[in-house]
């Protein structure tokens, strides 16, 4: 996939990072013919959701099927509501939470579930519990004849020795905190509405989607650059191209199951902050600074299962580092969202 700041400059940035975030490959389209009616994006105004709509929405286009995508999300930037229907693909501005908006949502074959808490879990954990792990029973029950694939986290996990391969599927699960213990309640309710109710689905435990403006290496590389002190507590870490962990999701309906099939979604490597640190700081021509001991443990998951589906995820880690590398040092904004990767004890 070519990098944005090496094609043709724009003079929107950021629309044309969005344009290869959204770039389907042929796989995806191929997917997307299989689709078999509209498909329905809930809690889609993140930081994934509307390059997922817009992947979608340019798949089913090559494709050549007439199938809707549709986004539904509470919308609090309506200028993202607006930028998505200038695009083509109709959104509903609803809370999810609410049993009567709900319901008015249009009917769907397909639905992906991305709605989420994370940051805030500490200071509101009923809030965190309620998103994570109440809606998604109610779109569940909402949803009861759908095909429904729902993001969860790689943070269900206990912290794994480093060297081990990662978590996975079959791992039993060790949640560290409350978001990551409403995440593991959002897979068991699911789980549960899809035997009773016989809905196909796939859960996704994902870490961690990277881009430019957002992600571990968008977090690694800022610190590199001010020269601030990286936290080496956590010591190594998994990522994917944000576009391939996307295509993971419009890939999976084919696999949808019951009970629901699960796959962790992630790159192929354990990469040590370190490293990571060290690349950029070459790139930047600044010594990383670095703090504390690297710790014998950290949050890993392993994807074969994931890449014996769907094959490796097309974009490399190299091929990540120079990306965001390359944005920043044109200036290339960020969202200002730190990931808090490094966090070891589950408060969010």
């Amino acid at each position: 996939m070519p990098d944005p700041a090496r094609e043709r400059p724009s003079p929107d940035p950021d629309r044309a990072l969005e344009e290869v975030l959204s770039r389907p490959t042929p796989e995806v389209i191929a997917a997307a013919r299989d689709l078999a009616g509209d498909v329905l994006v809930l809690g889609c105004s993140g930081k994934m959701g509307p390059s997922l709509l817009r992947l979608l929405h340019r798949a089913v286009g090559d494709a050549g099927v007439a199938s809707r995508v549709i986004g539904a999300a509470r919308f609090s930037d309506p200028a993202l509501r607006q930028a998505l229907e200038r695009d083509g693909i109709p959104t509903v501005s609803c809370d999810l939470l609410d049993p009567a908006a709900l319901t008015a949502l249009p009917d769907a074959p397909n639905v992906v579930l991305m709605a989420g808490q994370k940051f805030g879990s500490t200071t509101d954990p009923a809030a965190t519990w309620a998103t994570n792990t109440l809606l998604p029973g109610l779109v569940a029950q909402r949803f009861a004849d759908a095909r429904l694939v729902a993001f969860s986290t790689g943070n269900v996990y206990p912290l794994t020795p480093v060297g081990r391969g990662g978590s996975v599927e079959t791992d039993p699960p060790g949640p560290i905190g409350e978001y990551a213990q409403s995440a593991l309640g959002r897979e068991r309710v699911l789980t549960h509405l899809a035997r009773r109710n016989g809905t196909p689905m796939a859960i996704l435990r994902l870490n961690y989607a990277v881009e430019p403006r957002y992600g571990v290496l968008r977090d690694i590389a800022d610190r590199v650059r001010r020269r601030e002190p990286l936290d080496l507590a956590m010591s190594h870490v998994n990522v994917i191209w944000q576009r391939d962990a996307n295509a993971v999701a419009i890939r999976a309906f084919a696999h949808c199951a019951v009970p629901p099939v699960v796959l962790n979604v992630t790159g192929p490597d354990e990469v040590a902050v370190r490293d990571l640190a060290t690349r950029f700081g070459r790139r930047f021509g600044t010594a990383p600074v670095f703090a504390g001991p690297e710790r014998p443990t950290a949050l890993l998951s392993n994807a074969a299962r994931c890449r014996a589906l769907f094959g490796p995820p097309p974009v490399s880690l190299e091929e990540m580092i120079d990306r965001v590398a390359t944005w920043i040092e044109a200036g290339g904004r960020s969202l200002d969202q730190p990931t808090h990767y490094e966090e070891r004890e589950g408060r969010f």
